[in-house]
């Protein structure tokens, strides 16, 4: 199959609506072509076009690559962001990873809403992708490979060339005569998908020519049954959600068979943002050491950063925090200040009438932010007589590690409230009377 800008307006109308398309553009054959065919439909497309050119400081001749890149830029008549990432791998960690991470992170604070961000993945890079996830062992997910279209950011992430082969993009260089850039590193065979290029590919290929049509094909019927899978984890999940959305409980989970329980799971922490998913080591470690343990035990599987705990008939995950003490106790005028940040999380105060605490009690007294030490006691609104904050938390079910962080807010030396638990007496606003609702929240926008 051929390639052109007409074939790229195709593609590109298949993918979600964009108010501005912009280029990952390295400064390779491929997305030059991608550049200088997106160039071509400029009228077309009427909606603003920009390539972004991401400096990764590694290589030798890093520098000259960047003004290759704004000279062919300005030839094109094309606007040009660079950014240079600091991209070198921490331990244990591939320099391919790291790039990769850098380069995402990059995109990720560059890109705004109605922003499509267009690379030059093509047929081959897919097939090889398949190729590679396969000898590493992974699921439908994995050999699914690249999909066309996935929101980043504010915006989303698109490859329309996935359909067209790595020779028909050089034909279309050839043909327009493109200069480009040769990476050095692309031919170290020492990397998995440089010698997967240049050492296996050329002989499969050889042998059946199809090949990286085939498997790109492949890779779709994957992305369908990975699909599928996750719309299976959705309805598991609302079945077996807990009181809060980092939580599961286990009596309808330990109800499914072992392969929903593990979709579910995988489903599961993918909704929990920023945290890594496990790979199926800590997986099967999760239904053999944390769902049937003892009723009585608090079993924990740790990785990357993440821990899967289980407390009472409960799952909960969760980044791995130090174990260190909570800040100590501070001063607060919610009335000045309506948003303090605390601990790695948000306090916002509101407004109101006749709910949270009294207005007047706050200011007559002033107010104070306190973490549990041990032995408080408080009166919960509507109940006659105090209670030990201890029997409270574990009335209330609250997983032993999070109670030493729950903020309470103090009042003439009280506890006036429990943050998302419980008002006190007698601080809580009565009926008609100015109020101040005070939550607890992951981000300061209310």
């Amino acid at each position: 199959m051929t390639f052109s800008a007409a074939q790229l307006r195709d593609q590109l109308a298949q993918l979600p609506p964009a108010s501005r398309y912009r280029v990952a553009y390295s400064g390779g054959c491929d997305s030059h072509v991608l550049l200088h065919a997106l160039a071509d439909l400029r009228e077309q497309l009427a909606v603003p076009l920009e390539a972004i050119h991401i400096n990764h400081g590694l290589a030798e001749h890093a520098d000259a690559w960047a003004a290759h890149c704004r000279q062919v830029c300005a030839a094109l008549d094309m606007p040009l962001v660079e950014v240079t990432v600091h991209a070198h791998p921490g331990l244990g960690e591939s320099p391919e990873a790291a790039a990769r991470e850098a380069r995402y992170s990059a995109w990720r604070q560059l890109l705004q809403a109605g922003d499509g961000l267009l690379l030059a993945q093509h047929q081959d890079d897919q097939a090889e992708t398949v190729l590679l996830q396969l000898l590493r062992g992974s699921g439908v997910k994995g050999l699914a490979a690249m999909p066309a279209s996935t929101p980043l950011a504010d915006g989303w992430l698109g490859r329309p060339l996935l359909g067209y082969t790595r020779a028909a993009l050089r034909r279309y260089a050839g043909d327009h005569d493109l200069h480009w850039i040769e990476d050095p590193s692309n031919f170290d065979t020492d990397l998995d998908r440089n010698y997967l290029r240049h050492e296996l590919w050329p002989p499969l290929q050889q042998r059946w020519p199809s090949a990286a049509l085939t498997l790109s094909r492949a890779a779709r019927h994957q992305g369908e049954a990975a699909g599928l899978l996750d719309e299976l984890g959705e309805l598991d999940y609302r079945h077996c959600q807990g009181e809060s959305p980092d939580s599961l409980r286990l009596a309808p989970l330990q109800a499914l068979n072992p392969p929903r329980q593990r979709n579910l799971l995988r489903y599961w922490l993918a909704q929990q943002r920023g945290l890594p998913l496990p790979d199926s080591t800590h997986l099967n470690r999760i239904l053999d050491e944390v769902l049937y343990a003892a009723p009585d035990a608090m079993p924990q599987v740790g990785w990357a950063g993440v821990e899967v705990r289980r407390y009472a008939d409960h799952l909960y995950a969760m980044a791995n925090r130090p174990d260190s003490p909570p800040p100590p106790s501070q001063p607060w005028d919610p009335l000045h200040q309506p948003v303090l940040e605390l601990d790695g999380q948000f306090l916002h105060a509101e407004p109101c009438q006749g709910q949270g605490l009294s207005r007047r009690a706050i200011v007559q007294h002033g107010l104070q932010i306190a973490f549990r030490q041990g032995g408080e006691s408080c009166r919960p609104a509507g109940r006659g007589h105090r209670h030990e904050l201890k029997k409270l938390l574990q009335e209330w079910r609250v997983p032993p590690w999070q109670r030493q962080r729950i903020p309470l807010i103090l009042i003439d030396g009280q506890i006036a409230q429990v943050v998302d638990y419980c008002l006190c007496e007698p601080f809580a606003a009565g009926e008609n009377e100015p109020g101040l609702l005070i939550t607890r929240r992951a981000s300061p926008v209310i």
